[in-house]
């Protein structure tokens, strides 16, 4: 039946809501810290992690903050101080991680966005958001009981990696809202600098 969809839309909120509860506030004060502290911020991931990332950097330009994304044909080269943010579920993509271990090396500050804090990007990440990336991380009295019979109904939900996509896309946009309030910056400031040549 095609309200199923409407179905699968309900339960990415409430599994959204529940991952909110268990992100730590300290991580998110740590994230927010590095993105004001830097001078530029370049943004990366794989796959549909990546576009999230591509997401992200366009709303933080949007800020007024000078954002690139790796491996675009015009991002300049990477400074020391200059803060990269990865968005990597796993947190052990290869390219990603060697990436990430370049920056350092440059001295760069990386800040990720993962579901597996001990991994080879996490180990050296100077900021951290978990974000889980199955609904079996989330404990069971984050989501009400109606919430589960239906997660066991849909086997279809949140297909490869897609909860934390959604979940971490959404991260970044409420990151995105506090920044402009914090930086009492309003709509208007960012439509000024939306693309007009598209």
């Amino acid at each position: 039946m095609i309200h199923r969809v409407q179905d699968m839309m309900r339960l990415m909120a409430h599994e959204i809501e529940a991952v909110c509860k268990t992100i730590s506030d300290i991580q998110v004060q740590s994230f927010v810290d590095e993105i004001l502290a830097s001078g530029r911020i370049y943004v990366m991931g794989a796959g549909r992690s990546g576009l999230v990332a591509k997401a992200f950097a366009m709303r933080l330009m949007h800020l007024g903050l000078t954002s690139y994304v790796v491996g675009e044909t015009i991002t300049p080269a990477l400074l020391n101080g200059d803060l990269v943010i990865v968005l990597s579920g796993s947190g052990q993509t290869r390219t990603i991680a060697e990436i990430a271990e370049t920056a350092k090396s440059i001295g760069g500050r990386v800040a990720l966005v993962t579901s597996n804090p001990d991994s080879a990007i996490g180990k050296l990440a100077d900021a951290t958001v978990v974000i889980a990336q199955h609904r079996e991380d989330i404990p069971d009295d984050s989501v009400n009981f109606d919430v589960r019979e239906m997660l066991g109904e849909h086997r279809s939900f949140a297909p490869l990696g897609t909860f934390f996509e959604t979940a971490s896309m959404t991260f970044c946009d409420a990151v995105i809202s506090y920044l402009m309030e914090e930086r009492k910056i309003d709509e208007a400031e960012l439509k000024g600098r939306h693309a007009n040549i598209e």
